[in-house]
């Protein structure tokens, strides 16, 4: 009896959805606006995007909860391309597939072509100017900021421990030192992942 009231009432709920908004058309402009604005007021972009976005999809919009997120940008981090466009375009599948993620992809892209389309027309005017020179150097620390608090959330919610903190310590090194490539990371780590769920985690 609750299996079927849930199945009415997710049915009830995609209907509404869909008939919002000149025939759900409104999810489309949210989408693509919500995206133009992460990418229109994020300076870096990159990782300093990921607070932007987490504030936008998860807090405000709901459309994905915190652990899909976690689990998103590691899905991003894995995938070519750029990062924040990755992160848009699985966000926009799970909304409206293709459509969707046609929307908040051309979103998170357009601020950043507009605006080096500008910097190219008018760079050669501006570039020697002192108070030019001097706000990209007060930016700088900023953009360090916002790469920095994104990685300490995340960080607690994958359940970083002092079992387990040696893991991102040594990735860390072996990137940073050794100059390993992040996907021979990722790809230890999903082997890593599977061993110990299929084999210890069971016996725990």
């Amino acid at each position: 009896m609750s299996d079927n009231k849930n199945k009415e009432l997710n049915n009830t709920s995609l209907s509404s959805s869909a008939s919002n908004g000149r025939g759900g058309l409104a999810i489309y402009w949210n989408a693509f606006k919500t995206f133009f604005k992460i990418g229109a007021f994020t300076l870096g972009g990159g990782y300093a995007m990921i607070s932007i976005i987490e504030n936008e999809v998860v807090e405000r919009q709901k459309w994905i909860s915190k652990e899909e997120f976690v689990d998103l940008i590691a899905m991003a981090q894995s995938c070519p391309g750029v990062f924040a466009v990755n992160i848009s375009i699985f966000v926009g599948y799970k909304l409206r597939k293709t459509p969707g993620a046609l929307c908040t992809s051309l979103g998170a892209v357009l601020p950043s072509f507009l605006m080096i389309l500008l910097v190219a027309l008018f760079f050669h005017q501006f570039m020697d100017l002192a108070w030019v020179e001097a706000m990209f150097r007060g930016i700088r620390p900023a953009v360090v900021a916002l790469i920095a608090v994104p990685t300490f959330n995340l960080a607690k919610r994958a359940k970083i421990n002092l079992a387990n903190c040696w893991i991102p310590i040594v990735t860390a090194l072996l990137i940073a030192y050794l100059g390993v490539n992040p996907i021979y990371i990722l790809i230890a780590a999903v082997a890593g992942g599977y061993l110990y769920g299929k084999f210890i985690a069971p016996t725990e």
